[in-house]
């Protein structure tokens, strides 16, 4: 059995998954894939299994009935990988935001280093993110800094969405309690495992926008990012995390 499981989420991402599975695929290290889509109408599942007759038993589907949100799909990402095995569990994203060449940095950070979770940080170094709008950068530089201030962790890119994951870190977290779904989750991913004292490691990488297919960012992502940092410190603060 592989080691190792990329969970990529996806939903309209037809003009992407094919490259960035052969992407992932081509990677020195055999990483397997697991594709969590939610019922894309344009027939992004239909793309996968055809490759899954190419890719054998390295690519995996989980087809959801309904765009339920990208929390939702990571932590079904997350319950299966933990019952199918693997020891190394990584998030990301569809697009090429990030570079399937970075995967084994984050895999050596956690296998050779001593991180129980690796971050592909686009922070860490200083602002390292190509063809993003001034205010686009601005916004997540800042909601990284926002976050530091009232959480207490030390992270420099908390809504990143470039992870790897030991499997030990996803068995002490009770997935079941997850209930954020926008940048929300990326951040109280990282509070749960900051709260129960592993190790967090930021890898810097350099963050690139999609360039095919639209940005499933929104409002309300935003405002659930915004609140629910004060959520989970107050959860915390009275023992209800």
């Amino acid at each position: 059995m592989n080691d190792c499981i990329v969970i990529i989420p996806t939903y309209n991402e037809i003009e992407n998954i094919e490259s960035i599975i052969r992407s992932v695929l081509s990677q020195h290290k055999p990483f397997h894939i697991l594709i969590v889509d939610d019922n894309s109408p344009d027939h992004t599942a239909d793309k996968v299994r055809l490759l899954q007759t190419e890719f054998g038993g390295r690519l995996f589907l989980e087809n959801r009935e309904k765009k339920s949100g990208l929390g939702t799909a990571y932590v079904h990402g997350f319950k299966w990988a933990l019952e199918n095995k693997y020891d190394f569990i990584f998030e990301m994203d569809a697009d090429f935001s990030h570079n399937p060449n970075d995967l084994e940095k984050l895999y050596n950070a956690c296998h050779f280093g001593n991180a129980d979770l690796a971050i592909g940080s686009r922070y860490v170094t200083g602002v390292n993110v190509v063809n993003w709008p001034l205010n686009r950068v601005l916004m997540s530089y800042f909601a990284s800094v926002y976050v530091r201030i009232i959480t207490g962790m030390k992270i420099h890119d908390a809504t990143a969405g470039f992870i790897c994951y030991k499997r030990e870190v996803l068995e002490e977290i009770n997935l079941n309690k997850i209930k954020f779904v926008g940048y929300a989750f990326q951040i109280e991913m990282k509070y749960r495992t900051f709260c129960k004292k592993f190790n967090i490691v930021e890898v810097p990488i350099i963050f690139t926008d999609r360039t095919k297919g639209e940005s499933k960012m929104s409002n309300s992502i935003i405002v659930e990012a915004v609140f629910g940092v004060i959520a989970l410190r107050l959860k915390k603060l009275v023992n209800s995390l």
